[in-house]
């Protein structure tokens, strides 16, 4: 990269550290040039005002989203244990996250009722990733791994609740063994939801 990118790519980094833990509210021009060594006018020549910054992280966030779960997870075959991966994944990223936060959750927080751009860069983001569970679910319907009858979307409802209990009672409650209790919960979803004409297949195979 040029000089201009390395330093606008440096920028973003610093950003997103700072707005995962204070919020994209909570990312200004000042702390991040004071982070930076940089002047307030050397910021804004990179991006122009607070709002393009604020959405210039959250683009970066949900890019390395989808490089560290989205894309590795879809490598697996399609059905459960694409699903099984995705949420590994996910819940390997949230555990991360749990020391710093995750602007996804901190997103909705701080934007619920704040029209805006921001918003809906968030909501479009949050959308898609939840379409993409949506779609991994039916592929495991229409494979046989889950039962027929499974209403998709609200297995997606229960999988992304079990994140947000998790990120709540890890990272507000401080509470020991929520990763561990998040992941019985995915197990036990999963078992309600299994096909049981496909284990009658595996155990006769």
């Amino acid at each position: 990269m040029r000089k201009g990118e390395q330093t606008r790519a440096a920028i973003l980094d610093v950003a997103l550290e700072l707005a995962s833990r204070n919020g994209l509210e909570g990312l200004t021009i000042g702390l991040l040039a004071d982070r930076m060594n940089m002047s307030k006018s050397g910021v804004f020549a990179h991006f122009g005002s607070r709002e393009d910054l604020q959405l210039e992280v959250v683009k970066l966030y949900h890019h390395r989203f989808e490089q560290e779960v989205f894309y590795p997870s879809i490598k697996e075959p399609r059905g459960l244990p694409r699903l099984v991966a995705m949420f590994a994944r996910w819940i390997r990223q949230v555990s991360i996250e749990i020391a710093s936060g995750c602007i996804y959750i901190s997103g909705a927080v701080e934007y619920d009722d704040r029209p805006g751009p921001i918003r809906e860069q968030l909501v479009s983001m949050v959308t898609a990733w939840q379409e993409a569970l949506l779609r991994c679910v039916k592929q495991a319907i229409d494979a046989g791994h889950l039962r027929p009858d499974t209403d998709a979307q609200q297995l997606v409802y229960e999988i992304y609740g079990l994140i947000l209990a998790l990120h709540h009672d890890a990272r507000f409650l401080r509470m020991p063994g929520s990763v561990e209790r998040a992941r019985a919960g995915f197990e036990r979803l999963i078992e309600n939801y299994r096909n049981p004409n496909q284990q009658q297949d595996h155990q006769a195979a």
